[in-house]
């Protein structure tokens, strides 16, 4: 099986809605239409700070990672924040989760980003492949909603 990392295009937005609908399940959350309109539009716009990288295997998509470049104030360079990352559960375990982590990570190198992070659930049972990449940094997150 050979697994193609790329830039997501118009033309994969069925493709994405029906992943993020699963991963959206998979979170037990919901978001309203109009913000996944608003993500997918970001993802298209080369002015937006948001990306996606699609996971495509035999012509078809079976995973994406949604990340969002900023400034920081320890850094002179942009972080990366893999804010979602999300396999197909018919494709986990075959190295799609790998790969995007992998591209992104490159993607990082090559364009000098000071760094690529993420936070996920203590008991995502994702952490397996996570840990492989680097240790939990112990931070612990708050969110507030104004």
């Amino acid at each position: 099986m050979t697994i193609v990392v790329r830039e997501a295009e118009a033309s994969d937005e069925g493709a994405w809605r029906r992943l993020w609908s699963g991963y959206l399940g998979h979170l037990d959350s919901t978001v309203p239409n109009e913000v996944t309109a608003h993500t997918w539009a970001r993802i298209l716009d080369p002015a937006s700070p948001v990306f996606c990288r699609l996971a495509v295997v035999d012509g078809v998509v079976v995973g994406f990672a949604v990340c969002l470049l900023h400034e920081g104030s320890w850094a002179l360079t942009p972080h990366c924040y893999l804010e979602d990352l999300f396999v197909a559960p018919e494709s986990r375990g075959r190295g799609a989760g790998r790969a995007l982590i992998e591209d992104i990570r490159a993607l990082a190198r090559t364009k000098g980003w000071d760094r690529l992070y993420w936070h996920t659930r203590e008991d995502n049972p994702a952490r397996r492949l996570y840990d492989g990449f680097a240790e939990a940094s112990g931070m612990v997150v708050y969110k507030l909603t104004p």
